[in-house]
């Protein structure tokens, strides 16, 4: 049994060169955002919920990427209403949020 039910890793990778990456599309206020969002439902008791950073994810020109796991659901989000759009209805109601979905197939650089 893990500790956390589940760990949202989103990107916030910066490229050198002016390279296309997450960090440019706003991924870091973005982790703020979904952190204190997260925050909020472990303080209610309801969920036990890490959130990190991370490093590149291998899908930079569909960014900002997340991924939860257990389930290995990849999600691509622009703004702080994706986010609670995922907390929504994937973390809550554990229903994945069908528009913003990464397939496993699209892998770019």
């Amino acid at each position: 049994m893990s500790y956390y039910q589940q760990h949202i890793f989103l990107c916030i990778n910066e490229r050198d060169n002016n390279k296309d990456c997450c960090a440019k599309r706003g991924s870091k206020p973005l982790l703020d955002y979904l952190k204190s969002k997260i925050k909020q439902l472990d303080d209610k008791g309801q969920k036990k919920i890490r959130v990190s950073g991370a490093g590149c994810l291998g899908r930079c020109k569909l960014g900002p990427v997340l991924v939860i796991y257990p389930e290995a659901i990849w999600y691509h989000c622009k703004s702080p209403q994706d986010i609670d759009e995922i907390i929504a209805q994937h973390i809550i109601n554990k229903q994945p949020v069908a528009r913003l979905l990464l397939s496993n197939e699209n892998r770019t650089l």
